[in-house]
């Protein structure tokens, strides 16, 4: 059974090799192919609780306690530490001592963390279906975020947006800036300016506080070390977020949602979100969401977007007039670099 286990895990750092980090991260790429064929290292990744992303974890767990400030030969490979990084090649020696050497403090941290949204970017795409959303209802907009970490994706109406085509978008004042490209040939629809935003809900299991050390770090530790950019993008959209007023809940996201969505005003129109997080869900609190949204739906309108539940697409859903419509979004990378727009608004109602 433990050989079974160990396989299991050693595929998943295959797969994150090179599905995730082949030319994102090469450091990440090299350690993902050396762990999958290290029993050690496998058993010390086992130790994640179930349903999280095994490598994401163990490598924000090292990442925290390098940054933490802890010293090992290990921080000459990170570009988040040091300003010209060692060959990532030579880099899992020093990986596994580290991973031996600390063992229990990064048990400690795979059994207590949880892998949590904190990429900015994938802003990008939420801002046309937003856009979309507001464009059909003529609403303010309600949002709930289901695994909202520290909330940073509930801002997305505060940031500007760069496409690639000369022309901002969003909040034209904002110091945060993100930018990704539009792939294909078909454009979205973008409002110059943020639709209007009247209410913002966090839910998670643990909410994470950026006004305190260790969560600010945990945050920045999950974000790969050759990303550079997206540290900074960080960095401007935690401050940003000290301005814009926020309710975060700690709770279960599917459990707590019928209540929330009964606190928002009438005269809006609810958008529950989740990105990168409903592949930590089990099928069943999967079908749960999605009942308990039909039934809401039953009583008012609302839209549902999200990815990675069932496949990798990005996904609108819409219960309106008591009506179910559900539309393919587009294709998206991870970090938000990219997305494919796929959807045709002109389909809906």
């Amino acid at each position: 059974m433990i050989k079974l286990n160990f396989t299991w895990v050693a595929e998943r750092f295959r797969r994150f090799a090179v599905h995730e980090c082949r030319g994102s991260s090469p450091l990440y790429e090299q350690l993902s192919l050396h762990i999958a064929r290290d029993e050690k290292l496998l058993y010390l990744a086992s130790h994640a609780r179930s349903g999280q992303p095994i490598p994401n974890l163990l490598f924000g767990a090292v990442h925290d306690l390098l940054l933490k400030g802890y010293e090992h030969g290990l921080r000459e490979f990170y570009g988040s530490i040091v300003k010209e990084p060692r060959a990532p090649e030579a880099a899992f020696p020093y990986f596994r001592d580290f991973c031996l050497r600390y063992w229990e403090d990064i048990k400690n941290i795979l059994v207590h963390r949880l892998v949590q949204t904190n990429e900015v970017r994938r802003c990008a795409y939420l801002y046309p279906v937003f856009c979309c959303i507001y464009e059909q209802v003529k609403k303010p907009l309600s949002l709930i975020e289901i695994g909202t970490s520290a909330g940073l994706q509930l801002a997305w109406d505060q940031y500007r947006y760069d496409y690639g085509w000369g022309c901002p978008y969003g909040n034209l004042d904002s110091d945060v800036l993100i930018a990704s490209n539009i792939r294909g040939d078909q454009r979205p629809l973008l409002l110059p300016e943020s639709p209007p935003v009247a209410e913002r809900i966090g839910i998670d299991l643990h909410v994470i506080d950026l006004k305190k050390e260790d969560d600010r770090r945990w945050m920045k530790a999950l974000i790969w070390p050759e990303h550079k950019d997206r540290r900074q993008l960080f960095e401007k959209a935690a401050r940003c977020l000290e301005q814009t007023p926020i309710r975060l809940i700690e709770g279960d996201g599917v459990e707590l949602l019928s209540d929330l969505v009964a606190q928002v005003p009438s005269d809006t129109v609810v958008c529950i979100f989740h990105t990168h997080v409903a592949n930590q869900m089990s099928d069943e609190a999967k079908r749960g969401l999605l009942e308990q949204l039909r039934e809401i739906g039953r009583q008012r309108d609302l839209f549902h977007v999200y990815n990675n539940m069932w496949d990798r697409k990005l996904h609108l859903d819409g219960m309106i007039d008591g009506r179910e419509y559900r539309q393919i979004v587009a294709e998206t990378d991870g970090h938000g670099r990219w997305f494919r727009w796929e959807m045709n608004i002109s389909n809906w109602g």
